[in-house]
């Protein structure tokens, strides 16, 4: 199926075992032991490389948040989506996330003063969008390190290797964030993952909540990974007073995730069922 994130594998074995592989990359503990032993098996029973290869970017450099790219690669419906919450291993290093602007200017308790106010509505963001999107038929997983500060981004439990493990094997990985108050942060968008072809879902998730440009900040870290980044919005004003009140915290997650969620729907409508589209 040209186009779709499908893997071609020689053997039935190996199939399984590219499965068994995304189901071990969602829990946290042995994740390094499982990916590079399956990996390993994977090359060892003469399995094709994945069909996906790493793109060449000759697009224009934008200026200020110029969209720059076109999502045209297609999924199969059966899509294995890894949804991951940003800065969930990264808290006390540089990029632990907006505290937002209730903590940040006005002096607010954060919700949890081992985290960011950022990471603590990512985190239940992300596990709100991977329960609707299931209960909609899509295959969603959410994965969580467990450990809050990894120093090394190339630790096998960090968001980045297992997001990055699971897009090689023909996965898509979104990961949540909410941007910086303002006049610090630029607001509500996708940037997309740049290391292989753009996808259709990140398509969807633009008309959704707006883009960035594939380049943004010289190209982020997750980005090049294979790991799309959306930012909700800025963690400001009426949003994130609905998010701090408990009596609208609820619905608010919940209009949120439905909104991702719509997206990702849509970005899938076209998509093909069967065949042999890797599955958690």
């Amino acid at each position: 199926m040209a186009g779709c994130l499908v893997h071609r594998f020689k053997k039935p074995l190996a199939s399984w075992l590219a499965s068994l592989l995304l189901t071990a990359l969602s829990t946290p503990a042995g994740a390094l032991e499982q990916a590079k032993g399956l990996l390993d098996l994977l090359n060892s029973v003469g399995v094709d490389a994945p069909t996906l290869q790493p793109r060449d970017f000759s697009l224009p450099v934008p200026a200020g948040r110029t969209k720059n790219w076109l999502g045209t690669r297609s999924h199969p419906q059966e899509l294995a989506i890894l949804v991951l919450a940003g800065h969930a291993d990264s808290q006390r290093l540089g990029g632990s996330g907006t505290p937002g602007a209730a903590v940040g200017l006005r002096g607010a308790a954060p919700m949890d003063p081992a985290i960011t106010d950022e990471l603590y509505w990512n985190l239940l963001t992300a596990q709100k969008v991977v329960q609707i999107g299931n209960q909609r038929g899509l295959n969603l997983r959410f994965y969580d390190p467990g450990l809050r500060t990894i120093a090394n981004s190339n630790d096998p439990r960090s968001n980045w290797s297992v997001g990055a493990a699971h897009s090689a094997l023909g996965g898509y990985v979104l990961e949540i964030h909410y941007d910086a108050y303002s006049p610090h942060g630029s607001g509500p968008g996708i940037i997309p993952a740049v290391l292989y072809e753009f996808s259709r879902l990140d398509e969807a998730l633009a008309e959704e909540f707006g883009s960035y440009p594939y380049n943004y900040r010289g190209m982020l870290g997750a980005p090049r990974r294979g790991i799309s980044m959306l930012e909700i919005d800025r963690l400001e004003g009426a949003l994130e007073r609905n998010l701090r009140n408990p009596l609208s915290r609820d619905a608010s997650l919940t209009a949120i995730a439905e909104r991702v969620v719509r997206a990702l729907q849509r970005g899938l409508a076209n998509g093909t069922t069967g065949g042999a589209a890797l599955k958690q």
